[in-house]
């Protein structure tokens, strides 16, 4: 999954890890795991499952995207909305 780390999270020390079998991305900021950003089949299609590392918590969205590819970007985008930035 050729996803290259959004400017949005370098500006912000921040970098995008994708995982060996290409199935989901871990977001670190400063060198700690944050976030994870999994794309999930549903309704023929992809949406994207986020979740914040130190507790668990959810950040979803409601989006669903036509390939896994771009559900990862999607959730990034919708990670970077979420944070208010």
């Amino acid at each position: 999954m050729p996803v290259m780390t959004p400017d949005w999270l370098k500006q912000r020390d921040g970098e995008l890890q994708v995982s060996k079998d290409g199935r989901s991305g871990s977001v670190f900021f400063a060198g700690q795991l944050q976030y994870v950003v999994m794309p999930l089949p549903t309704k023929g299609k992809f949406a994207c499952r986020i979740s914040e590392t130190i507790n668990g918590r959810r950040l979803d969205g409601d989006a669903i995207y036509p390939t896994n590819e771009e559900a990862l970007r999607g959730g990034l985008e919708e990670l970077r909305a979420r944070l208010g930035w």
